[in-house]
């Protein structure tokens, strides 16, 4: 990148570069890493757009700029993503949260709000938790909940207390290590880990789990299928490997009135309505996002 070019002239350099690469958003994408490059805010780099992209920022600049053409998300280069209203630090090993999860969150808070629950100390438990975002969403609008994530990828959950931190929630949130609901099997008793309130089972069990069927990953965009784990998107021959590996579970861990909350593709709630049914669950809704597809399936012991 030329010197002393001012902070417009590097973010109009940066957007061209990718148009030309055909990226979808490039001027939004320039300038998030124009501004992450030279640690300004939005509002900064509007006030100070004439002056002189300082050399550090601009060799900073051209890294992340190199890396989004190699079709690296904006948010796993900045390390960061928002997610119902709060910033959550993202990784190589974890899912990069999508606005469709938002559902879920939204799903389980209207559920929740239904039964009087922001009043009374709940527990969750979040299955595969990632970032830990749908978690930790959760209990920062459920103040006197407490839960657990669990993960099969260790780093994974290292990045997810590492959000509980960051977010003032470590004391309301534990994680662990686990397949699905192994976990259960060797601790012999069914009841809400992590949790200090020593009720057995949870109010909530939420998941986004993998579903894709393996055949489908090939044509995702490049942005999903290089950069998310494999072990986030692959669901299985038909997509639905991980609803029955829940289903399994699902009734031993739920509380006597909880509820299980399952984000689902789009075409999925037929099927994993039957899956939870032949478990012994009884589906009570399935939400739609905000584009109106299926997306959350709700489900009682």
């Amino acid at each position: 990148m030329p010197e002393a070019l001012t902070l417009h002239e590097a973010f109009a350099g940066a957007a061209g570069a990718l148009r030309q690469a055909g990226v979808e958003t490039p001027e939004l994408d320039a300038r998030l890493l124009l501004c992450h490059a030279a640690a300004l805010t939005h509002e900064a780099y509007i006030e100070q757009c004439r002056e002189t992209l300082p050399a550090e920022a601009g060799t900073r600049l051209e890294a992340a700029l190199a890396r989004r053409l190699k079709r690296e998300p904006v948010s796993r280069i900045l390390g960061k993503r928002e997610f119902y209203g709060r910033e959550f630090l993202v990784g190589a090993q974890t899912l990069d949260p999508r606005p469709d999860t938002e559902t879920l969150v939204a799903a389980a808070l209207s559920l929740t709000d239904a039964q009087n629950g922001r009043s009374r100390p709940l527990s969750l438990l979040d299955l595969g938790t990632g970032t830990g975002c749908i978690l930790l969403t959760l209990l920062a609008e459920l103040p006197r909940a407490e839960g657990l994530g669990t993960d099969l990828n260790q780093a994974a959950l290292r990045l997810a207390a590492a959000n509980a931190e960051r977010l003032g929630l470590a004391a309301r949130a534990s994680f662990r290590l686990s397949d699905w609901f192994e976990w259960l099997r060797e601790d012999s008793i069914v009841a809400s880990a992590g949790s200090k309130s020593g009720v057995e089972g949870f109010d909530l069990i939420v998941a986004n789990p993998p579903y894709l069927a393996t055949a489908e990953i090939a044509a995702l965009a490049e942005e999903v299928r290089l950069y998310d784990p494999p072990l986030a998107l692959d669901g299985g021959a038909d997509g639905l490997q991980a609803y029955r590996r829940i289903a399994e579970g699902a009734p031993l861990a739920l509380a006597g009135q909880g509820r299980l909350l399952l984000e689902i593709g789009p075409t999925q709630g037929t099927a994993v309505a039957e899956i939870l049914g032949r478990a012994g669950l009884t589906v009570e809704a399935i939400k739609p996002d905000l584009a109106g597809r299926p997306r959350v399936v709700v489900a009682r012991r």
